[in-house]
């Protein structure tokens, strides 16, 4: 009685639910023969963004006071089960389709409580198309509403309807269950990431107060649940895996949590919370002691990566307020001029979300916010809120115009260094670094960049490239880490200075992705210790420093092979530890494998004749070689296993999230030890040692 009690809580409350709020525009037709267009994508993304689109449809219902209870079930079979205790789809019939309005929604394009009527102010479900589409992409999909004293069902496979939808029981409970099934024709690859399901209803958590979240991942528990289970399994007596969620901090607990491992300029974090021409505004941030900026964008509570107008209204503001309060309390010399968009946004951490009713987003995905009306409301409101702020807090006002004067400097600075930089090239006739092995093509489309860990294996790469498509710049010890540090020192560096020149594309605001040279640079290091710190290096300068390259999709991880096995005449490479079982075989006897240090003790081993006994016996033989650094390679063999595009194995770098990895850049590369410390407990048991 006690979840059915807590289930009401979330119900019956506000306007009155029914089909009239449900509108019909188009069919569902399209989605399986393109679903990039409703999606995004078909890989791991697409995958997740199932996901979101019926969280998204639960989460509205809480924005709207309806709920209070979110459940995210990872089951068997790959299944996904999202319930909630809100008002439950209406299932009345639909005066256009004819049929009930649950059937309209599920199996109907554009059809939803969303596009009219008074089912719902605000949503971040504006298109309408979540379930329809998360159904026509679902080899499996079942509906299942408590509403109105009953329970009522309709099941489904690719959109279809496998029968009406009835009312299967009575029922004291409020809500609707989707469970689902990705359908393998559309997703060749259908492996939902628990971290990523948790990082995503996290931000989601925060904001919306008071609303709970449980993902539970049931995944092990095949033949011992029921997918219509609903809410925490309590029933069952099963202690399943599970996250829970729920905040009443809002923005504010979640601008903490971004600056879990930093340290703030100022205790207090700057929070506002209002709404102007019909348009909510809710903004915290809070400045800490770092170079980069980390500004977290909702729209609807839709996470928008691409900004849109929103994070342009407040960007603008900022940098407008900051130099009026620097300016009038006169805190900056005349001939330094003023803030520009740059320097105020250095080590600031801002979470800013809008409530629309009418929104528009550039694109299904939702990635970039297009409604006008919010660059105006979100200037109006954190304009006057950050003035009263910094009038109210001189001390913390103090503390962030500094911070905005450092980064000022710096700016000039670097781009100075910059200039000098460039201008050097500019005198030398853009010669590029000495000892580059440049690459014949002028294509950047073809070309390659290595980058190798010192001279021993630059010799060897650049003997044994394809000189048409293939460059070589070899780099000498570990390069600076530029987690915390500026362009202008970041140029001082010999390494770093060789390879931006190499690249051609410039850096800071005169980058230009158009004038990149090589559109594969692939990080080329031991497979030792070393070698991982330096690969580190390298993808911190990239990450930080040249982030479209990464995003573009042009930097590379090569894959040497660990060991040369040869027996007799037959040589195989094995790239792990696994693959040198599978080659030599499990039952092969311990003694008769021969481990040699030098390629060349194989190369020339004594071929004399021997009689049939010992022939067979040396055929038997294995000799394995276990490599520590490129350098140990031949020309030949580093082109055969590492170089030559026919049989090398390359692994692309790709940001899946931007923020986790911009955490654990931070933890890892940062200047702040104890959480360097925390992370590598945490770790330790997942870490391959190599003895």
């Amino acid at each position: 009685m006690a979840k059915e009690k807590e289930q009401e809580k979330g119900a019956g409350k506000g306007h009155h639910y029914d089909a009239s709020d449900i509108s019909v525009l188009e069919g569902l037709d399209p989605v399986r023969r393109r679903p990039g267009m409703y999606i995004g994508t078909t890989g791991i993304d697409g995958l997740h963004h199932l996901i979101w689109e019926i969280f998204d449809n639960s989460r509205d219902e809480a924005m709207g006071g309806f709920c209070n209870n979110i459940e995210i079930v990872l089951l068997p079979q790959n299944r996904i089960r999202v319930a909630d205790n809100g008002r439950g789809i209406p299932v009345d019939i639909h005066k256009k389709t004819k049929v009930s309005a649950l059937e309209t929604v599920m199996t109907t394009l554009h059809a939803g409580g969303k596009f009219g009527g008074e089912g719902y102010k605000v949503s971040g479900g504006l298109h309408g198309v979540g379930a329809s589409v998360v159904n026509a992409l679902s080899i499996y999909c079942k509906a299942e509403v408590h509403k109105d004293g009953g329970k009522y069902l309709q099941e489904y496979s690719q959109g279809k309807k496998k029968s009406a939808v009835k009312k299967v029981s009575s029922s004291k409970l409020n809500g609707t269950i989707i469970t689902f099934q990705p359908d393998e024709e559309i997703f060749k690859d259908i492996k939902f990431d628990l971290n990523t399901v948790v990082s995503h209803i996290r931000q989601q958590a925060y904001l919306v107060k008071g609303l709970k979240i449980l993902i539970i991942d049931a995944r092990g528990y095949e033949g011992k649940i029921d997918d219509s289970d609903i809410f925490y399994f309590k029933e069952l007596g099963l202690e399943l895996p599970s996250t829970s969620f729920y905040f009443e901090g809002g923005l504010t607990s979640l601008v903490k949590y971004y600056n879990k491992f930093q340290k703030p300029l100022h205790s207090s974090i700057f929070y506002i919370e209002k709404e102007v021409d019909g348009v909510g505004v809710e903004i915290a941030l809070q400045y800490v002691d770092d170079i980069v900026d980390r500004i977290i964008p909702f729209a609807n509570n839709i996470y928008t990566p691409e900004g849109g107008t929103h994070v342009t209204g407040f960007k603008t503001t900022l940098t407008r307020t900051l130099n009026t309060y620097c300016k009038k309390n006169e805190m900056m010399k005349e001939s330094e001029g003023g803030f520009t968009g740059d320097d105020v946004l250095e080590g600031l951490t801002c979470v800013i979300s809008v409530k629309l009713r009418e929104i528009q987003f550039e694109g299904q995905t939702k990635a970039k916010l297009g409604s006008v009306e919010a660059q105006g409301a979100v200037g109006t409101v954190f304009g006057e809120a950050f003035a009263a702020f910094l009038e109210e807090n001189p001390d913390e006002a103090k503390a962030i115009i500094n911070k905005s004067i450092l980064a000022l400097k710096a700016r000039k600075a670097a781009k100075a260094a910059k200039d000098s930089v460039l201008r050097k090239g500019a005198l030398e006739g853009m010669t590029l670094p000495g000892k580059l092995a440049d690459c014949q093509s002028k294509s950047a489309e073809e070309s390659e960049l290595f980058l190798v860990e010192g001279d021993s294996a630059g010799g060897s790469a650049k003997q044994g490239r394809d000189r048409r498509t293939q460059a070589i710049l070899p780099l000498r010890g570990k390069i600076l880490n530029v987690e915390r540090a500026r362009i202008d020192k970041m140029l001082a560096s010999k390494e770093v200075r060789a390879l931006v020149i190499a690249m051609g594309t410039s850096i800071g605001d005169t980058f230009d992705l158009e004038k990149m040279r090589y559109h594969k640079i692939i990080i080329a290091t031991d497979a030792d210790v070393d070698g991982a710190h330096i690969r580190t290096l390298l993808l911190t300068l990239f990450y930080r420093y040249f982030r479209q390259v990464v995003d573009a999709g042009y930097i590379y991880i090569a894959q040497p092979p660990l060991y040369k096995i040869k027996r007799g005449k037959e040589i195989n490479y094995a790239y792990s530890d696994e693959e040198k079982i599978k080659i030599i075989g499990k039952d092969t006897d311990v003694s008769e494998i021969e481990a040699v240090e030098d390629s060349a003790n194989v190369e020339n081993e004594e071929e004399a004749e021997d009689s049939e006994a010992e022939t067979k016996k040396k055929m038997n033989k294995v000799h394995i070689q276990r490599y520590k650094g490129l350098g140990e390679m031949n020309p030949e063999e580093l082109w055969e296993t590492t170089m030559d595009p026919a049989k090398r194995v390359l692994k692309k770098v790709n940001i899946e999230d931007a923020e986790e990895a911009n955490k654990v850049f931070e933890i890892l590369m940062g200047s702040e030890v104890p959480p360097r410390k925390s992370f590598i407990q945490s770790n330790a048991k997942l870490a391959e040692i190599d003895i």
